[in-house]
This record gives C-alpha cells, sequence and structure tokens, in this order.
C-alpha cells in the first residue's frame, strides 16, 4: 500500500464511541484533517450508511462515501480507529475496527481489496486492535501485496 495511503497521522487507537453516527463522524474527520477529502465527504459518510450498513463482520466497518461523495474526495487515503470495548452498528453488530475509505477514481477498488485480505484472516484483526504502536497497525496493511 501506498506510503501516503495510510500514516500515522491517520490512525487512532484506544478509541471510545456511543453510536455508530459519532464513531463514522470522527474517522471522516481524520480523512478530512489530513487532506483526503473536504467536509462533504462525512455528511456521505453518514448518508451511505442510513442505505446501507457499513459493517463488513469479524468486528470490521468500512465507512465511505456515497458515490455522489467523490468529487469530495481531494486524494486517495485511508483511516484506521480501533474501538476496543466496541460499537453498536445496529442489529447487534458490534464494530471494533473501523477502517474509512476515501478513494480517488477507481481506486478505492484496490484499496477495498487490500483491506479484505488483512480482514478476512481474524488474528490479523486482533492483531491490529492489540497493537503497541500505529507503526505496528501500518506494517500489517503493507504486508498485503
Amino acid at each position: 500500500m501506498s506510503e501516503n495511503i495510510l500514516t500515522a497521522k491517520t490512525i487512532e487507537m484506544n478509541q471510545s464511541f456511543d453510536s455508530k453516527e459519532e464513531a463514522i463522524q470522527y474517522t471522516g474527520a481524520l480523512l478530512r484533517d489530513n487532506g483526503y477529502v473536504n467536509a462533504e465527504y462525512i455528511d456521505q459518510m453518514l448518508e451511505r450508511e442510513k442505505v446501507t450498513s457499513t459493517f463488513m463482520g469479524n468486528y470490521v466497518a468500512i465507512p465511505h462515501g456515497t458515490e455522489d461523495a467523490k468529487k469530495a474526495v481531494l486524494e486517495t487515503g485511508i483511516a484506521v480507529v480501533t474501538v476496543p470495548e466496541g460499537v453498536d452498528f445496529g442489529d447487534g453488530n458490534i464494530v471494533k475496527l473501523l477502517i474509512g475509505i476515501a478513494g480517488k477514481g477507481d481506486e478505492h477498488l484496490e484499496i477495498l481489496s487490500k483491506i479484505a485480505i488483512v480482514c478476512s484472516e481474524e488474528e490479523n484483526i486482533d492483531t491490529i486492535l492489540n497493537a503497541g504502536s500505529k507503526e505496528e497497525i501500518i506494517s500489517i496493511f503493507n504486508e498485503v501485496n
């Protein structure tokens, strides 16, 4: 994964949220504050969640914008947020790992495929949730080719 897509600045560990909306806004703000998207993208992330849940199983959610949100993407990037206590995404689906995506053009497809590979292994999710540093999380994603 390209070095500027996931950086220590877009990783936050050991967070806690009262709602999925709060968790999605926080994840989107990481993307916004690091120059990947403008503020409109966060609204589109929340809109996407209303249409269909971004919960993927294995305690993972991948919040991202709607198709209309593409114009709000300035640069391809991802944000990773760990929530050890979990946040309820509805229907009893608990999320402990949020991976926010902003993809320019079709770049999000490649990123999604790498995230899917990482998150298909439960041990990788455990490693991310128990990571001692942001660099450790980056290295897990960088191992996927």
